[in-house]
């Protein structure tokens, strides 16, 4: 079995409720998400995070709005949606539930 494929389906599994977290306070486009998870230790690709962006689009979480740059082309920035909100706040809840359960079972307090 590979070590680095288990970590990648790992962070896969959280990584939309890492990106509903990262747009909870403000609105930003996609470098700015991808360089949060990258600070976070998330790795992920460019290739991963737009075709989940748009999932996350089409399911009513997230809208968008373009905006000029003044270093380049126009920014396409996102934003939680009220129902993204209210789903994410449903996440932190399960989320603690996991970590908590994890930890039992794990040990790791």
């Amino acid at each position: 079995m590979n070590i680095e494929n288990t970590k990648a389906q790992m962070r896969k599994g959280v990584l939309e409720y890492c990106i509903l977290s990262i747009l909870k306070d403000e609105d930003k486009y996609a470098s700015e998400i991808l360089g949060a998870l990258k600070d976070a230790k998330m790795l992920v690709v460019e290739g991963t995070i737009y075709p989940l962006l748009t999932r996350l689009k089409n399911a009513g979480l997230l809208n968008y709005r373009w905006e000029e740059s003044t270093s380049g082309p126009p920014r396409k920035y996102y934003a939680l949606t009220e129902t993204g909100q209210l789903f994410l706040k449903e996440l932190n809840g399960t989320w603690d539930e996991l970590r908590n359960a994890v930890n039992l079972v794990t040990n790791n307090n």
